[in-house]
């Protein structure tokens, strides 16, 4: 049986103890026209000082669920050198850390060993899973939600994993 796919809101709202987020493409979506990545590629920096300016609603969305007691989680798995998507999200990174999260990076050469699915996910709870699928240049392919144990005990491990070995954003130097 297929479920729905629920919005954010609704996915982060079901959650009760923890969302882990884990992330191991080297570009999304990229834009190099318009857009915030283009904006970031022509100079633009978020100011830490102007917290209206940054990412809405998301932001807000991570700060109400982490108000809620809920611990949520990032690991980004990179290629090195990274990519030039990956140095604009490493220079915005600090706003999703003021609004709670918390993000650690992995170089990819050291995640060889680790069994990893074959798509970014979101886990709630430990057992319910949004799957992120792109295409091959990056764009949203849509998401699939999934409440099967053995996919989410998958999904659990090796985000554990990856948090284990990766290095928190505020110690893990670009290069």
């Amino acid at each position: 049986m297929s479920l729905s796919v629920p919005t954010w809101p609704e996915l982060l709202g079901s959650a009760t103890r923890s969302a882990v987020h884990l992330e191991m493409r080297d570009t999304y979506a990229v834009d190099y026209e318009k857009g915030p990545f283009a904006e970031w590629r022509a100079g633009f920096r978020h100011d830490p000082a102007d917290r209206a300016s940054w990412w809405r609603p998301w932001l807000d969305l991570i700060q109400e669920t982490v108000s809620r007691g809920v611990l949520v989680r990032r690991a980004r798995i990179v290629s090195e050198p990274v990519s030039e998507y990956t140095r604009f999200l490493y220079d915005g990174t600090f706003t999703n850390i003021a609004a709670g999260e918390q993000i650690r990076w992995l170089p990819r050469r050291r995640a060889s060993d680790i069994q990893l699915p074959g798509n970014d996910f979101w886990l709630i709870d430990g057992r319910l899973i949004r799957w992120n699928h792109f295409t091959g240049e990056g764009a949203s392919a849509g998401g699939e939600i999934s409440e099967d144990p053995a996919a989410a005990k998958l999904c659990a491990d090796a985000f554990e994993a990856v948090w284990e070995r990766a290095v928190p954003h505020n110690e893990y130097k670009i290069c």
